[in-house]
């Protein structure tokens, strides 16, 4: 046996130290006789010796390296601790929308909105369709799943921190209604030209993370970050599980090995202080505030509180009022079975931050590497919508996704009121399905009405008015800027970003039951994903395309004529 563990230990030094070290451990255990084990003595002495010096420089980088691949690929390292019966029910929470009514401009001319960049929805109805299980309806918002693709959409001009732009179409699930398109695209910055960064971790290490998809998964993500980190940029890591501490104090992004070291070596256990965390993270955040600067705290977590202040309206309430402090709060969002998706997406929108999903570390590169500046840097703030349709050109409206972001019409101009923020090279994307005046809609017709307006002479369908604030700036900006009344294109004649968007909106809506899409089923917006796929550099269409026929699959194997023929 001892000849066997010494072929073991010589080719496999470098890069399986550990592995080597266990072996060697199992095989001394297994040695018959003491004078057996005296004599392998020298042997086993030069082995430790050759594996101490050139190793222990390499295990840190190795075992590195081993835990992504692992993240991505192989089976949980991790022991379940959870207790029996734990993931037999289903314990996420999800904020429960009703979609957005139809409206008659005669009696509601105005839409006011305010924009959203998050993500994160994508991303979880992703996780779902790919553990073979359709995602709860209230998982599903519209908005997330369309602006979670890059669309080729016109650059700002002149001091504007963003383009605009709008086109529209014929509504692919109904021809009786047009689809109008708002497009938004933000300037765009490299991570050299970002100011210095003020970043604080803060990690949730609570039992309910020690899991494969928790903190393995933070651990794999928060490096990524720490890769990207220049010599002028901060991290301080806070962790709360019981309790909460300070892990590390404001590191320079020069030192990675420091910081790497104190990811590292966080392990999962006890219950959730989220709020504690929340309250020390903040602190670190301002005791090393950047005058200038970019000053956010990334929360990792799954979002299941259960020590101190846990209650939803306290928690987002406690996010709003520390954003006044000049830090806000990007949330990320990890795990299954316990996952508080309401919570994650709602303290973000409170904390002036954005929200994403990390269900794998393609998509945490995706958030953290490759859209690095829209993550951190903020080029337009509180950024409001408002559309004045022009009762003589539409009958009827809908906006399509934003339920949770309806603003009152007093609050467009009202500049204490909060909004969403883009994120430097965000785009952004806002589809209304239109009815023209005179065409067939939702809405019965009133017996005491108006006679229909007859076509105006001014060209104009509706009139659009942005507000937003600059960095730093208290007071909002106007833009307005009419939308013509040209005659709608086909669906087929239409660009590629809308005829896609559409797609992924007949996908989102379907997945909710399908309203308003009639017999426009899931075959069909595939085909109309495929036709609009393309350069896609990323892959992220061609994804978009295979996950809903897997929907489409989980639906057929789900209808009551598939059981009845089963």
């Amino acid at each position: 046996m001892s000849a066997y563990c010494s072929l073991l230990v010589r080719p496999f030094t470098v890069g399986f130290s550990a592995g080597t070290l266990l072996l060697l451990a199992a095989c001394s255990a297994s040695g018959p006789e003491p004078e057996a084990q005296a004599k392998s003595e020298p042997a086993a002495t030069l082995v430790r010796e050759r594996l101490a010096a050139p190793v222990a420089a390499e295990m840190a980088a190795a075992a590195s390296q081993k835990r992504m691949s692992a993240l991505a690929y192989a089976p949980s390292p991790i022991a379940d601790v959870l207790p029996p019966g734990y993931r037999d029910e289903s314990r996420e929470q999800y904020q429960a929308y009703v979609d957005n009514p139809v409206f008659a401009v005669a009696e509601t001319p105005v839409s006011t909105f305010s924009i959203d960049v998050d993500t994160g929805s994508y991303a979880n109805v992703r996780r779902f369709l790919n553990d073979g299980q359709l995602p709860p309806k209230d998982a599903v918002r519209l908005e997330e799943l369309v602006n979670y693709f890059p669309y080729a959409y016109p650059l700002p001009q002149g001091d504007v921190p963003f383009g605009v732009s709008t086109e529209l179409a014929v509504t692919p699930w109904n021809p009786q209604t047009r689809l109008l398109r708002i497009a938004i695209k933000a300037s765009d910055r490299s991570v050299d030209e970002l100011p210095p960064a003020n970043l604080v971790f803060l990690v949730d290490v609570s039992g309910s993370m020690h899991r494969r998809e928790g903190l393995p998964m933070v651990q794999g993500t928060l490096k990524l970050l720490v890769d990207q980190l220049r010599p002028q940029d901060r991290v301080s890591l806070v962790t709360y599980a019981g309790d909460s501490q300070v892990v590390l104090d404001s590191a320079p992004g020069s030192d990675k090995a420091k910081i790497r070291a104190a990811i590292d070596q966080l392990s999962a256990g006890g219950s959730t202080a989220g709020e504690s965390g929340i309250q020390l993270a903040y602190q670190q955040a301002s005791k090393h505030m950047i005058d200038g600067g970019i000053n956010r705290i990334l929360l990792a977590t799954d979002g299941d509180f259960n020590v101190g202040i846990s209650d939803f309206d306290s928690l987002k309430q406690l996010a709003a009022d520390k954003r006044k402090s000049g830090v806000s709060l990007t949330t990320l969002g990890f795990g299954v079975d316990n996952y508080n998706e309401r919570l994650m997406e709602q303290l973000a929108d409170a904390g002036n931050g954005n929200y994403a999903y990390i269900d794998n570390l393609r998509e945490a590169r995706k958030v953290l590497v490759d859209q690095l500046g829209s993550t951190l840097a903020t080029v337009a703030s509180d950024v409001k919508l408002q559309l004045e349709f022009n009762p003589s050109e539409v009958s009827e409206y809908r906006l399509l996704g934003y339920e949770n972001r309806a603003l009152k019409r007093e609050d467009f101009s009202n500049d204490k009121v909060d909004a969403g923020d883009i994120g430097a090279g965000h785009t952004v994307t806002a589809l209304y399905e239109i009815v023209p005046a005179g065409g067939k809609g939702w809405l019965d017709p009133l017996r005491y009405q108006a006679s229909a307006q007859p076509a105006s002479e001014s060209g104009e369908l509706a009139w659009l008015r942005i507000r937003y604030k600059a960095p730093g700036e208290a007071a909002s900006r106007l833009l307005e800027r009419p939308i013509a009344r040209a005659e709608a294109k086909p669906a087929a004649a239409a660009s590629e970003d809308l005829r896609f968007a559409a797609a992924v909106a007949a996908f989102a809506q379907q997945l909710k039951g399908g309203r308003y899409t009639g017999d426009f089923d899931l075959a069909q917006s595939i085909a109309l994903a495929r036709s609009a796929k393309g350069e896609d550099r990323f892959g992220l269409r061609s994804e978009f395309i295979q996950l809903a026929e897997i929907a489409q699959s989980l639906q057929t194997a789900a209808s009551p004529s598939a059981r009845v023929q089963q």
